[in-house]
């Protein structure tokens, strides 16, 4: 999959190896000769999806460009413990140099494909689409979802302009869902579907009686939201329900025989586990 390391991905990385202080490495400045030649490896020390390949190439521009290096897995690809990821052949000090902010990132990233696709494997149903939410670590919003990618999940907005969310707190201010919804209609883009939250069957209603295009069902019971999805498609079978808030992987078994076409989880990038991986000098 195509990923443009945008400017915003450049200045995370900058600032990566600003905090590691990389051209001050006194340990390796004065424990390895100036011109020491080495081969390294990165390897997988648990079955992971692996994600962050992509990253290496920009990190080493920062340091040395004349590095070499090979991607041996794709981003997304399940591997098993002891897999061989990536091969170095360079200056051994820049390689020490870029080591860990290379593992960091790709740490955080596999373990966000990782956690996605145990979700998208434990839910088993095509239909319905297991989706980020906008609780990633600060600056690191397309990372977190690129991974999501990788991991065989989707992404919800990317940010607050990319689409029209009503949740609790526009409710309480603009009056009412029918409000709020009236009000989007009058000035939003005719090209902004217009996304919803709602917490009970009566809100249901009135979200479907105001001409939402997206229903979110916000922390409901099981039988609440069976509920919600046959008051919705019996009214318009073009709503796309989206079901959020305390989504486990215990809970995605009965979650997936709902007739529902989007599970989001704020769990998938908020909560993450670094997958272990380690750089080998050879």
């Amino acid at each position: 999959m195509y990923f443009f390391v945008s400017p915003a991905i450049i200045k995370l990385i900058d600032l990566a190896l600003e905090e590691d202080i990389i051209n001050s490495d006194m340990t390796s400045i004065y424990t390895v000769e100036e011109n020491k030649i080495i081969k390294a490896h990165i390897i997988a020390k648990e079955d992971i999806v692996f994600s962050g390949g992509i990253l290496v190439k920009p990190i080493l521009d920062k340091i040395d460009d004349s590095v070499k290096f090979e991607i041996k897995i794709k981003d997304g690809e399940s591997i098993k413990k002891g897999t061989e990821c990536v091969t170095f052949e360079g200056n051994a000090i820049s390689i020490l140099s870029a080591e860990r902010t290379i593992l960091n990132f790709m740490q955080r990233m596999s373990g966000i494909a990782t956690k996605t696709a145990k979700f998208v494997k434990t839910l088993n149903n095509s239909k319905i689409k297991i989706v980020d939410t906008r609780k990633t670590l600060p600056g690191f919003r397309y990372i977190d979802k690129y991974s999501v990618r990788m991991g065989g999940g989707f992404n919800h907005r990317m940010g607050l302009s990319d689409a029209i969310l009503i949740k609790e707190n526009h409710i309480i201010s603009a009056g009412s869902i029918k409000n709020a919804i009236k009000k989007v209609k009058l000035e939003a883009p005719h090209t902004m579907k217009i996304e919803c939250e709602v917490t009970n069957l009566e809100e249901v209603k009135e979200a479907v009686e105001s001409g939402a295009n997206i229903i979110m069902l916000d922390n409901m019971t099981i039988e609440m939201m069976q509920n919600s999805s046959e008051i919705i498609r019996n009214a318009n079978k073009d709503i796309i329900i989206e079901v959020s808030g305390n989504v486990t992987l215990d809970r995605l078994p009965k979650l997936a025989k709902l007739d529902i076409d989007v599970i989001s989880s704020g769990a998938l990038t908020h909560s993450v586990i670094a997958s272990d991986l380690s750089m080998k000098f050879l």
